[in-house]
């Protein structure tokens, strides 16, 4: 991972994200969605929890980092945050597919950034490419509000401490 080039107190960089947003079409799989940008401007004003995995679908990111967001969703949102999004290096569809899977509907938010672009201006990318991944995100999460940083955990290692829901929330 290269050095971290954003620090509590900055304000977020703007970036742009494909996303697919949750409708009821999609909720019985039998449809893609159609991508769409989401832009950091429209948390202006907003309480935001960002986290970041390396992969959809990865043993991790699938079964430790993503599943204790989703279960303490309402935790999160009796602490002011308005909004909680999960981005990883994957295309729209591919995070569509595990918000789908993992039952998120509209709780979370699934954002693409590709190539781990935006996280990689931050220095919060990792290259994977030894195990065939490529340039990915890495796994961090962060606390806005206002377009503000008030908190950055990246993971010093594998596995889920300083990103994680728990972690997170002692912190708001």
């Amino acid at each position: 991972m290269a050095s971290l080039k954003i620090s509590v107190g900055d304000t977020l960089p703007k970036g742009t994200f494909g996303t697919i947003p949750f409708t009821e079409e999609l909720a019985d799989h039998s449809a893609c969605g159609i991508p769409t940008n989401l832009s950091t401007d429209s948390w202006k004003g907003k309480k935001v929890v960002l986290f970041s995995v390396p992969g959809a679908f990865t043993p991790t990111c699938h079964i430790n980092h993503l599943p204790p967001y989703l279960a303490q969703h309402n935790e999160f949102k009796s602490k002011g945050v308005d909004v909680i999004a999960v981005i990883a290096a994957n295309d729209p569809f591919v995070l569509s597919g595990w918000g789908r899977v993992e039952g998120l509907t509209d709780k979370i938010i699934t954002l693409s950034d590709p190539n781990a672009a935006w996280s990689g201006s931050l220095g919060l990318s990792v290259d994977l490419s030894e195990r065939g991944f490529g340039i990915r995100t890495a796994r961090y999460a962060m606390i806005i509000d206002d377009l503000v940083v008030k908190y950055i955990g990246v993971e010093p290692g594998p596995g889920v401490t300083v990103s994680g829901a728990d972690a997170v929330l002692a912190k708001l």
